[in-house]
């Protein structure tokens, strides 16, 4: 498998080099040179399959080659080795819940996946990888989890301060180990934009031995295609697949996954006030700006930067990506009121990404009236406990036990300004 930069077409490395390097040095984004088409094999009998027979039989068509097939296959069945299931509300209304990893967030498959094949990749390495990722909620806690303890790796997590809910932040500051939190005092954005300008600061990303685990990074975006291939094989018809969004790597995962052959009804982009790729859907014209804080702090993102590989996969034609995608944007009233919504209808208890996607469904549906939506739920509720408190009272949710064991744990974070040069300054001094 080779791979190219979306600046440099021309330039292609290999799979190993794409993982762990993570950003092209043209600051583009890794895509693959072709996208394999599943054969007639595989669709004769995917339906039959269980969970991680199926990641294999995916994963190896698309990265042949790469690696030993036991290797490959160890590492999926290691990484996968918890459900996605569908929970149907109603005939038009289904929920993909992504929250039943060890951190309760759907980065739990990218980052369990991720976090193997670098170690397989790094193996035979004198250096150790330093793995440096900006989160805007459940990245940094998925990436601290998959990553705490593993040999001949360090994680740096930039998040922004004040910015994310109370357990996520335990999430990702009480590991300790070869984990570092650093706490950003700023937004997301200005997280996400140290971190590529760290990655393009030769010197600092060779010295380091840098590579990245948000979305930027491939092999994060392989594992992502999975569920829905799980999820859509269990619909006698293609489903609509609606989409919460903020850097837009789960979207993104899907339209790898339909290249491969996958059939969808339609995609439906949700997003909270940080709407520049609903804009950009309805108007042609993409205009990042600065993020937006909502109670759905994952998907504040104001300059997602998937939406490089969304434009390389559509040819950089808008009229087919708005034909394929459409896009909603909500508010936190209008995603406050869907909580209760969801609750008093179904009796199903909603995170406020996975109430931003019900919306969207709504919408898709007051026009599509006869499709089948499948609502992605990418963290369990548990994780937001003061807005889930707030709407639904002090009852509504089983806090599981390991989430509700990190409420004493001591937070550990290193405050820093929101500056590249602070944070080049800081990796510097602590180069491993």
């Amino acid at each position: 498998m080779r791979l190219y930069s979306t600046n440099s077409p021309d330039s292609l490395v290999d799979f190993g080099e794409a993982v762990l390097r993570s950003l092209p040095a043209d600051n583009g984004l890794y895509m693959p040179e072709t996208i394999p088409q599943l054969g007639d094999d595989f669709w004769a009998t995917w339906k039959t399959l269980d969970f991680q027979e199926m990641a294999c039989r995916v994963v190896s068509t698309l990265l042949q080659g790469v690696m030993p097939e036991d290797d490959l296959r160890a590492i999926v069945c290691d990484a996968l080795n918890f459900p996605a299931p569908v929970v149907k509300l109603d005939e038009q209304h289904h929920v993909l819940e992504l929250f039943h990893g060890p951190t309760l967030a759907f980065k739990d498959f990218g980052a369990r996946f991720m976090a193997r094949v670098m170690a397989w990749l790094n193996k035979d390495s004198d250096q150790p990888l330093t793995v440096l990722v900006a989160t805007s909620g459940d990245t940094g806690g998925a990436v601290a989890h998959a990553f705490h303890n593993v040999p001949g790796t360090r994680v740096i997590i930039l998040y922004p301060s004040g910015k994310v809910s109370g357990l996520q932040e335990k999430q990702l500051t009480a590991l300790g180990g070869n984990i570092t939190a650093l706490e950003i005092d700023g937004s997301f954005d200005d997280c996400q934009r140290m971190v590529k300008s760290a990655f393009l600061d030769k010197e600092t990303a060779k010295a380091c031995n840098l590579t990245s685990a948000n979305s930027i990074n491939i092999s994060r975006l392989i594992p992502q295609m999975l569920y829905y291939f799980e999820a859509a094989r269990q619909f006698d018809k293609p489903p609509v697949f609606v989409i919460p969004s903020g850097n837009f790597g789960n979207l993104t995962a899907l339209l790898l996954a339909t290249r491969m052959g996958l059939q969808v009804g339609h995609i439906v982009a949700a997003t909270n006030a940080n709407d520049v790729v609903p804009q950009y859907l309805s108007s042609s014209s993409y205009e990042p700006r600065a993020s937006v804080a909502t109670i759905s702090n994952a998907m504040d993102v104001g300059a997602p930067s998937n939406f490089a590989r969304m434009v390389e996969i559509f040819g950089d034609d808008w009229k087919s990506m708005a034909a394929a995608i459409s896009g909603y944007a909500f508010d936190d009233r209008q995603t406050r009121a869907a909580i209760h919504e969801v609750k008093d209808r179904f009796g199903y208890v909603i995170d406020p990404h996975g109430a931003v996607g019900y919306l969207a469904a709504e919408a898709w549906l007051t026009q599509h009236p006869d499709d089948t939506t499948v609502i992605l739920e990418t963290a369990h509720p548990a994780k937001f406990p003061e807005t889930m408190h707030e709407e639904l009272g002090a009852d509504a949710i089983d806090v599981p036990e390991r989430l509700a064991c990190l409420a004493d744990e001591e937070k550990v974070s290193i405050p820093m300004a929101a500056e590249e040069a602070a944070l080049k300054a800081w990796l510097a001094a602590n180069p491993a």
